[in-house]
């Protein structure tokens, strides 16, 4: 079992959770006398290893940690000073409350601390209005977080995973030998080298990589190494697909060369990633001979024709796909001391060179507006919050805070798994509650007892909860906390009561707030943006055949359009990961979509880029069938994409989904060659062509699951486990 997760991992938590609890409360508590300092202790370690889900080992939750606690100091400080008024300290959550979950946008590790962080804003926020007691609140959090950063490196280490450097080595290794394969005869790969192929592309999707390993964040190094991944699986596809030379003829010399400096490249691209190298003299020799080739075929007076033409541009695929791989490569080693080498594509790699804050500003302003995801779950929990607030405060409820731990903790981001997590928590809070009023009105005031049982509840709590459900996380939860307040204060059994009353009105403030804002969560956005995207990706390949069939050239063409669509397509992907559904047919290769997504957007500009004369009336009316036959296709699938289907798996296509009759067949999974009339064009004929077959098998790939024997399952294993959300 994988470190972090399942009982093994739920166990390691519990028992550094209890430890730094429990000894902070103590310390706090019994040695220094300060109740204050120990109350948060406490809820500073519970919110941040038990409430917080913060992805990865010791050492990078350790990491984390430290970089959270300026943040911890502030929302402390906020929240003690917005107490003075019932309306300060909701407007306060409002705003503070928005901003903490929105900031789930910059990936996995912020979404992870949200809810800790969350609550750390919550605690201060309630009467009494005691800003003499800030000293003791900040530095009771702060020990405790203290306690807590230790024992995350130093208390029963997980090992690390491979790395996303590492699958992407492993990639590099295979581009290498690949192309050292197709140096030789038959110039082509065997069937199982194209299964080798797709498996490493499948080991590069985030869905499989382990979430604290995914390049998710909006940094210049995680945005390399997302485009890493990307440039590994888009060479790998390139090499499968790469057409022989012409029947009984060798290979061209040139050719032959790209192919081996491509394979020297690749091999030279692992070593980087793996940390056994630091050279980049192939990949530069790589950019010097896809240049060479490219100014050569610009210089040719003569017309290629189909077999010879498609070869090359399919080559110079292989050698574009090469050098952006190394370039995001090195961009995700060496960071900031990068340099973009001469002729690199800037609007591919817009970020190189770029500071954090600048980068952060762009993820989120990215995503701020209704069509995202995360801009939808900030509203959500921030207008929830804010009226939990304003019931505790208008109904002067007793330890109003817990309702409002109620809403943090329960409400999710569909109505149906809201109302199925609340039915199963207020269950678990029921039977907690009993079982804490049967414990307290037989120990009465004895604190002695509470302090000595307390660990014990704790460990089980934090052991049980996060495997046997939100139901048994409540009920034990209730235990706990139960057993803290009565060594703060005099208590008697109705403080179980007040836990029960508390619980019941966060959960249906939760459930309101889950059915008024975006109820269905990320399902009907992610249809709606991958249908956008597709539609966008559609214009683009349209627009740019016509550029390149007048031969107008653009090195800085305005694709930001395309670009927004496919940001907000992926945040709607990564968060949808987290919802549970039922296995229903009529959904599409989503991630395939937004990797068509990326390949439109760099060979869109590579083209428009290199763009020559016009190619005449004949061969640019040939262009011009094969790309509107690929807009159609994708605006098809858009359609298809656009349309949620029913539990029931009925799917009603749009008009158009299966408009592919003028879509030429191209080349096969096994490289062979097209086939396809003769024609005789000029080199950016052939290079348009190459990338409108790719697109081609992208768009299949998109619409794979509709032809799949059984699609409920195809749907299924596309959807594999639920994970929490990343950002794109």
């Amino acid at each position: 079992m994988s470190a972090g997760r399942g009982p093994s991992g739920a166990a390691r938590r519990a028992i550094r959770t209890t430890l730094c609890a429990c000894g902070a409360f103590y310390v706090c508590l019994y040695g220094l006398d300060r109740p204050v300092a120990a109350t948060y202790a406490l809820f500073a370690v519970v919110s941040m290893a038990a409430l917080s889900r913060i992805p990865g080992t010791g050492d990078q939750r350790a990491a984390v940690l430290v970089r959270t606690m300026p943040v911890v100091w502030l929302l402390l400080t906020a929240g003690t000073f917005l107490a003075v008024r019932t309306w300060t300290a909701v407007a306060g959550m409002l705003v503070i409350g928005f901003a903490i979950a929105f900031v789930a946008a910059a990936g996995p590790r912020a979404a992870g601390t949200a809810p800790g962080l969350q609550l750390l804003y919550i605690l201060p926020c309630f009467p009494p209005y005691a800003p003499d007691t800030l000293g003791q609140r900040l530095g009771g959090a702060t020990f405790g977080l203290i306690l807590l950063v230790l024992a995350e490196k130093f208390i029963l280490p997980e090992p690390r995973g491979t790395t996303y450097r590492e699958l992407a080595a492993g990639a590099a290794g295979t581009a290498a030998r690949f192309a050292a394969e197709l140096g030789r005869p038959p110039y082509t790969l065997p069937a199982a080298e194209v299964e080798t192929a797709r498996k490493t592309g499948e080991s590069l999707r985030p869905l499989h990589v382990e979430e604290a390993e995914r390049p998710a964040g909006p940094g210049l190094r995680d945005r390399a190494l997302a485009h890493t991944g990307l440039g590994a699986r888009t060479l790998l596809g390139r090499l499968v697909t790469l057409p022989p030379p012409p029947p009984g003829q060798p290979p061209h010399r040139t050719g032959q060369q790209l192919l081996e400096t491509v394979g020297r490249s690749a091999a030279e691209t692992g070593a980087l990633l793996a940390g056994t190298g630091r050279a980049t003299a192939e990949a530069d020799a790589l950019r010097r001979l896809r240049e060479e080739v490219r100014e050569a075929a610009a210089r040719e007076t003569q017309p290629l024709t189909e077999v010879p033409g498609r070869r090359r541009a399919a080559l110079l695929e292989v050698a574009d796909a090469a050098v952006a791989f190394a370039t995001a490569a090195e961009l995700a080693v060496r960071g900031r001391r990068a340099p973009l080498p001469p002729g690199t594509d800037s609007g591919r790699f817009w970020y190189a060179g770029r500071r954090a804050p600048r980068l952060w500003w762009h993820r989120l302003a990215a995503h701020a507006g209704p069509r995202s995801v995360h801009f939808q779950n900030a509203v959500r929990i921030s207008l929830a919050l804010a009226a939990a607030r304003t019931l505790a405060g208008v109904e002067s409820l007793p330890h109003g805070f817990w309702a409002m731990l109620a809403v943090l903790s329960l409400t999710r981001t569909t109505v149906s798994q809201t109302k199925a997590t609340v039915r199963q928590a207020l269950a678990g809070t029921l039977l907690g509650a009993l079982l804490a009023a049967a414990v307290l009105a037989l120990v009465g005031g004895h604190t002695t007892v509470y302090a000595v049982i307390l660990p014990l509840v704790m460990l089980v709590a934090f052991t049980v909860g996060p495997v046997r459900g939100v139901g048994w996380a409540q009920g034990m939860f209730t235990l706990v906390v139960s057993f803290v307040f009565a060594q703060l204060a005099p208590v008697t059994w109705r403080l179980a009561g007040v836990r029960l009353m508390d619980v019941i009105i966060g959960s249906m403030v939760g459930v309101v707030f889950g059915l008024l804002a975006w109820p269905r969560g990320a399902q009907a956005e992610l249809h709606r943006a991958v249908a956008l995207l597709l539609a966008r990706e559609a214009e683009t390949v349209e627009a740019t055949t016509a550029a390149v069939v007048a031969g107008r050239r653009d090195t800085d063409p305005d694709d930001r359009a395309l670009q927004l669509a496919l940001s907000l397509a992926e945040s709607a992907y990564a968060q949808r990961q987290s919802e549970p559904r039922a296995p229903v047919a009529g959904a599409p290769d989503w991630q395939a979509a937004m990797i068509t997504g990326h390949h439109v957007l760099w060979g869109s500009r590579r083209l428009l880029a290199r763009a020559g004369p016009d190619l005449g009336p004949g061969n640019g009316e040939r262009l011009s069938g094969r790309a509107d036959g690929v807009a159609a296709r994708m605006r098809g699938a858009a359609q298809r994409a656009a349309t949620i289907p029913s539990a029931d798996g009925s799917h009603v296509a749009g008009a158009g989904a299966d408009a592919d009759a003028d879509v030429e067949p191209t080349a096969g999974a096994g490289g062979g060659p097209a086939q396809v009339p003769e024609v005789v064009a000029p080199s950016e004929f052939f290079a348009a062509q190459t990338w409108l077959d790719s697109l081609t098998l992208d768009v299949e790939r998109v619409l794979a699951p509709y032809s799949a024997p059984d699609q409920a399952a195809a749907d299924s294993t596309a959807a594999a486990v639920p994970r929490p959300p990343r950002s794109a």
